[in-house]
């Protein structure tokens, strides 16, 4: 099954991923981690990347998009995948329609109140990279015993800003999968079992 993840930052589209391609065995795509592969790597695509990334310059989407069809193209994929962080616009959809055919697209929704709690909140171990929440009230990483810090981008006023460019660049994708009949949203909200089995139903998958 070939799933798209929609949602803006601190919907819980990581964490619900990990569950759901645990359950299906697939893998899960996410643009990010295949960009730095693919620099990493040195292939010629991840190198075009990583020249715009060193002049601090945006990817562009034909390159983000070459570099996802590559990795689709691997073995591990052929049962399916869980895109997660791409799409982003409807552009990159549209050509990522040219190549693959999609077979559901799951939209977590969750109010703007509690995205900014969520993300604000956020604490991540600088030394192993575990994440926790100061809900929990941890001082120290449980893990390894490292420092908890605040990345940048999740301070309050990057979160709003994160949240406008989600609102002009991805929701439009909402549209664009629900005039495909491809959308189902479900609520963020409630508790994370919750979310998993509605995802599941939504996915044609028995718990």
């Amino acid at each position: 099954m070939k799933i798209v993840f929609l949602g803006p930052p601190g919907a819980g589209k990581g964490t619900q991923a990990e569950h759901i391609i645990a359950k299906l065995s697939i893998p899960q795509i996410s643009t990010g981690e295949i960009l730095r592969r693919a620099i990493r790597e040195k292939t010629p695509t991840g190198l075009e990347a990583q020249s715009y990334i060193e002049k601090g310059a945006l990817v562009p989407d034909d390159v983000v998009v070459r570099i996802v069809r590559e990795r689709l193209a691997e073995a591990d994929c052929a049962g399916g995948y869980l895109l997660d962080g791409f799409p982003r616009t409807v552009p990159q959809a549209e050509a990522l329609d040219s190549f693959e055919t999609i077979d559901a697209v799951i939209n977590l929704e969750v109010p703007r109140e509690l995205l900014i709690h969520r993300l604000s909140g956020r604490r991540v171990c600088a030394a192993c990279g575990y994440t926790t929440h100061i809900d929990r009230g941890e001082d120290k990483c449980v893990k390894c015993g490292g420092e908890l810090t605040q990345r940048k981008d999740d301070a309050p006023e990057s979160v709003e800003n994160r949240l406008v460019v989600y609102e002009q660049q991805t929701k439009p994708l909402i549209e664009y999968y629900a005039r495909k009949g491809l959308l189902t949203n479900v609520d963020g909200a409630k508790p994370l079992q919750e979310v998993t089995k509605a995802i599941l139903a939504a996915l044609g998958c028995n718990e």
